[in-house]
C-alpha cells in the first residue's frame, strides 16, 4: 500500500516554498543599506594644525633663550633696599641674571612661561645655599607653571629633575 502527497507522484519530495518574493525583498535591503553606507562620508578626527606666525605681528619676540634660576648669596659690602634686608633670611634670587625679589618670583615665572611651549627651568645656586632654599625656588617655579626642572652642576651638565 503506497501513500501519496498532495501535489505529487512517486518522485515528489513534497511542497516547494515560492523564494522570487524573498529574494526581490533581500535585493531592496541590500540597496538600501549601501545607500545608506554611502551617504555616510566617514570624517576624520578634527586636528589644529600650527600656522606660521604673521611676520607683521612683533608683539610677542620668540622665546628662545633658557630660563635659568640662580641661587646666590648676597654680596657684602654692597647696598641694600629695604626690601633685601626684610628678606634677609632668603639669598639672592636671579632669573637669567636679572634679580627678582622672592615675592615676586613666581609672578615672574608666569609672565616668563604664559607664552613659552616648552615650560622647562634650571636652577643655578651656589654650594654653600640651604638645600631648603632650592626647594622653595623649585616649588615656587613648579606653581608658576614649569613643568620640568633641572638642576645645573659645576660643569654645566644637567640634572632633570622628575616631579
Amino acid at each position: 500500500m503506497a501513500f501519496s502527497t498532495a501535489g505529487g507522484g512517486p518522485f515528489s519530495t513534497g511542497p516547494k516554498m515560492n523564494v522570487t518574493p524573498l529574494i526581490d525583498v533581500l535585493l531592496v535591503l541590500i540597496i538600501v543599506f549601501m545607500l545608506v553606507v554611502v551617504e555616510e562620508q566617514p570624517t576624520g578626527l578634527k586636528t589644529e594644525l600650527p600656522q606660521q606666525p604673521n611676520p607683521k605681528d612683533r608683539s610677542i619676540p620668540p622665546p628662545n633663550r633658557t630660563i635659568v634660576i640662580q641661587i646666590r648669596h648676597v654680596k657684602p659690602g654692597t647696598e641694600h633696599s629695604q626690601a633685601e634686608q626684610a628678606q634677609a633670611e632668603h639669598p639672592q634670587v636671579m632669573v637669567n641674571e636679572e634679580a627678582v625679589d622672592w615675592d615676586h618670583l613666581r609672578e615672574r615665572l608666569r609672565d616668563i612661561f604664559a607664552i613659552r611651549v616648552e615650560r622647562i627651568a634650571y636652577v643655578e645656586a651656589d654650594d654653600d645655599i640651604d638645600f631648603q632654599d632650592v626647594a622653595d625656588v623649585i616649588a615656587i617655579a613648579r606653581i608658576a607653571g614649569v613643568d620640568r626642572v633641572g638642576l645645573l652642576t659645576e660643569d654645566g651638565k644637567h640634572v632633570p629633575v622628575a616631579g
